[in-house]
């Protein structure tokens, strides 16, 4: 008997005994499911947010004041530093010497009302000001318009670029909103942009946020003491060291930080987000192996006892089999492509499940990106192939080991 046929016998045991069969194979399809089907979650999460970092094309680092936590360490209390002000964090700007794109920004509000004509926002719009490179560095494309120029920054001029959100909040469908005007604080803005929809995996809520000009942030502050922060894009990442480097001692000088005192500001390089997401990705992954290891642990227990029980029923037919002139190995070699098969059938059902869910997950986070993990969907067919070897060999290699005459009495 060749490999085919005990192939195609395999397929008319598991017709044979289909609901047994099938409830097995739903048992690998399930552990198959969880494993492909978290692992493309993962796969198409991680592809959107390299496409959103590519988009940058930069290494960056971020300088804001030291935050005051409270406190004190081994008996010492913790000085409390200045924070940043807008003519330090100017200067700076205007001094840094290292090839590279420096954004400057400040949120005024996290609760705003935005109003247009006769319609508003909820109150939970982000204000922030900004100068020209904050949307290049933050990789923020525009849907209409365009960005604060640098003399609207320079001047402080009474100009908005918009989020998506707020956009479909206050516009009728077809609406142009370029050159209108919205109301905030009851100043009058006019909108001269409108930011590409980002949806809910971006580093902050860029869709439900209005960008107006850094200087108009600190007037409309009205002495409120704004929170600044600096971010430095390089382009080279092997030169992301020494920027940082020229960045504290520029910073140091600019805040008079006396030698050998520490630093009255925080610098830290931008990889904390990356960080934490590859974290929470590799949690998840370990989840689905657990999950996937479990359940398939549970399928090749009750694949080993059907093809136990499958042994004991066709005793009659292994001893005509041997009679007829099958080896040991041929009789053993029947039984675990037998369980093979059920694997088989049930992970190629996990896969296709699988990707589908995965895929569904990334459609509900709005991850406009569809993946077929090819890596993954070949790791859960391999499983499915080990699985059945290791559950069907040793029903196997009983079945070998029948006596033929035996056999042949068995009722």
């Amino acid at each position: 008997m060749n490999l085919v046929e005990n192939i195609k016998e395999g397929l008319r045991s598991v017709q044979a005994n289909m609901l047994r069969s099938v409830l097995t194979a739903v048992i690998v399809a399930i552990g198959i499911s969880a494993l492909v089907g978290i692992s493309t979650a993962i796969d198409a999460i991680n592809a959107s947010v390299s496409a959103s970092l590519s988009s940058l094309g930069v290494n960056t680092f971020d300088i804001s004041s030291k935050v005051y936590r409270g406190g004190s360490t081994q008996g010492v209390t913790q000085k409390v530093y200045p924070p940043l002000k807008l003519n330090e964090a100017q200067r700076f700007v205007e001094q840094y010497r290292v090839p590279s794109t420096v954004c400057l920004s400040s949120y005024l509000s996290w609760a705003a009302e935005v109003k247009h004509a006769s319609l508003k926002t909820n109150p939970n719009v982000s204000i922030l000001g900004a100068n020209e490179e904050y949307m290049p560095i933050k990789g923020l494309e525009l849907q209409k318009g365009r960005g604060l120029s640098s003399i609207e920054v320079q001047y402080g001029s009474h100009v908005a670029v918009i989020g998506h959100k707020i956009y479909t909040a206050l516009y009728k469908d077809n609406e142009d909103p370029i050159n209108s005007k919205i109301n905030y604080g009851g100043m009058q803005l006019k909108v001269v942009g409108v930011i590409i929809e980002k949806g809910q995996m971006a580093e902050n809520n860029y869709d439900n946020m209005v960008i107006i000009p850094i200087k108009l942030a600190n007037q409309m502050a009205q002495g409120r003491g704004l929170q600044y922060e600096l971010t430095v894009g390089i382009e080279d990442p092997a030169k992301v060291e020494f920027a940082m480097g020229e960045a504290t001692g520029l910073m140091r000088s600019i805040r008079g930080d006396e030698v050998g005192r520490e630093d009255s500001f925080t610098i830290e390089r931008s990889e904390t987000a990356a960080e934490t997401l590859a974290g929470i990705t590799n949690a998840l992954r370990i989840g689905g192996f657990v999950i996937s290891f479990v359940t398939l642990l549970g399928a090749s227990i009750a694949l080993m006892n059907i093809m136990l029980v499958s042994v004991t029923e066709r005793t009659r037919e292994v001893g005509v089999r041997k009679a007829l002139g099958a080896t040991p190995l041929r009789i053993r070699q029947q039984f675990v492509i037998e369980a093979i098969v059920v694997c088989l059938l049930g992970g190629i059902v996990g896969v296709l499940l699988g990707i589908g869910f995965g895929n569904l997950v990334a459609m509900i986070m709005e991850l406009k990106i569809f993946v077929v993990p090819w890596f993954w969907m070949f790791i859960g067919l391999a499983v499915c192939v080990m699985v059945g070897l290791l559950s069907g060999y040793y029903p196997a290699s009983k079945a070998s080991r029948l006596d033929p005459i035996e056999s042949l009495r068995f009722e």
